[in-house]
């Protein structure tokens, strides 16, 4: 028996809980450097402390994809668990720009450190079962339909994250600087809007969204289990994750090298933008957290990484022609290959209304990271498995960022002289790699 193709509106429900994931997420990726510095991190350090992130990542999803795949009860499958880190997001979104209230327990920097902890392994308790989910409820001729519609919601929630501390400041006149270790006003009240954004989004999917029960999953497949796959399912869950990550599908294994250097550039990029863009274009000091020219470069880039979510937001609806026409391979290594030639490009310019441009390629290879690995990967999937493998793919998401974690700060302060402009030339050179590896990823449908 064959999955029923969905309509636009079944699959835009089902998917409109990533507006306010990406939401939330937007903030974090614009903001959260911002925040650190402000706590007192040198720049030279940031990525450790966004190392938090990552890490989490790498511990929850797999966790989850695994447990979400043998739940069931009032609210579906999948449900439960973006509802439930839907809930622990929101709280992290508004105690993390108060980091400071807290310093009778640890330094505000390290209480905002935890805090982006715990909204990270919130944001993928939540982000992990939408993936799963389209899986779950589209036949493979949709999947790419269906993974670029939860795109454009993705941009939809990111360009207005982004953009909201410069609207709040420049439009509405919420304050943009406070005195020393102190957030300003407009951000504060940007992750308050998201906490709101990100708890009403998800729960309008909960309530709007069918799922399939277990029996009806399994009469999509032509799969029964082995009774070697009946033992192996008796296994405790850190024993069978373990053993589905080492025998995980070709296709996953060759998708695993074109993540890898994606999201070692993208890491780059979310952390090292505002203190790039503050140095190379504002003339900041790598010491300076609180002049009025640090908090413009700030705005500015949560205004480029807008742009970049909504270029990423229209280009999602293009992904389906060019993907039937040039096979998603070819989509998505032409989208990585201009995305890396973009980040490379912010080097050469030095008029901050300029760095728009190369926000446009970087916005064509987001939303081809966000769509086309997953739509290869799903036909590769055990129909039984899908939420543990779409989780344990997220290894090859969280592993380069800890790489980059790690030798990000390192490069800057012995490799850069302290110049964070070259992270941004080197997550362009990064992307480029993943446009070729795509190259040699086999495709399998189901």
């Amino acid at each position: 028996m064959k999955r029923p193709r969905l309509s636009f509106w079944q699959i835009w429900n089902m998917s409109f809980g990533f507006l306010g994931i990406q939401f939330g997420f937007a903030l974090q990726n614009a903001n959260v450097s911002r925040i650190l510095q402000t706590f007192g991190a040198e720049v030279g350090h940031l990525s450790l402390f966004w190392l938090a992130a990552p890490i989490t990542g790498m511990i929850v999803q797999p966790i989850i994809g695994h447990y979400s795949d043998k739940t069931w009860n009032r609210l579906g499958r999948r449900r439960p668990y973006f509802l439930t880190g839907a809930i622990l997001t929101a709280i992290a979104l508004i105690l993390m720009p108060n980091a400071g209230a807290f310093t009778g327990i640890l330094s505000p920097l390290f209480i905002g450190a935890g805090f982006l902890m715990i909204m990270d392994a919130s944001i993928n308790v939540a982000m992990e079962p939408f993936r799963a989910l389209v899986a779950d409820n589209l036949p493979d001729e949709q999947r790419t339909k269906g993974f670029s519609i939860q795109t454009l919601l993705i941009g939809i929630g990111a360009v207005v994250g982004s953009a909201l501390p410069y609207i709040l400041s420049d439009w509405l006149g919420l304050e943009k600087v406070a005195p020393e270790g102190i957030v300003p006003e407009n951000v504060k009240w940007s992750f308050y809007v998201g906490a709101v954004v990100l708890l009403s989004s998800i729960i309008w999917t909960v309530v709007r969204t069918k799922e399939y029960s277990p029996e009806e999953i399994a009469s999509f497949s032509d799969h029964h289990p082995s009774e070697t796959e009946a033992e192996q399912h008796k296994r405790n869950g850190f024993m069978q994750i373990l053993h589905d990550f080492i025998h995980m599908p070709a296709t996953m294994r060759q998708l695993g090298f074109v993540q890898f250097f994606s999201w070692i550039a993208l890491f780059g990029m979310w952390v090292f933008t505002t203190p790039a863009i503050a140095q190379h274009i504002y003339g900041v000091a790598a010491d300076d957290t609180k002049s009025v020219a640090f908090n413009n470069a700030g705005n500015w880039v949560g205004i480029l990484f807008s742009v970049y979510n909504g270029v990423a937001m229209v280009f999602a609806l293009c992904l389906i022609p060019i993907a039937n026409r040039i096979g998603r391979r070819g989509t998505h290594s032409v989208a990585l290959l201009i995305g890396g030639l973009s980040l490379i490009s912010i080097f050469f310019i030095k008029d901050h209304n300029l760095l728009l441009l190369p926000m446009v390629g970087v916005g064509i290879a987001w939303a081809s990271i966000l769509a086309m690995p997953y739509a290869m990967l799903a036909g590769s999937l055990p129909i039984h498995k899908i939420g543990v493998y779409m989780g344990l793919f997220n290894f090859f998401i969280t592993i380069p960022q800890v790489v980059n974690g790690f030798f990000g700060g390192l490069m800057i302060e012995h490799l850069f002289g302290g110049r964070a402009i070259f992270a941004l030339v080197f997550s362009g050179c990064c992307m480029l790699l993943g446009a070729i590896s795509v190259l040699f990823v086999k495709e399998k449908t189901a």
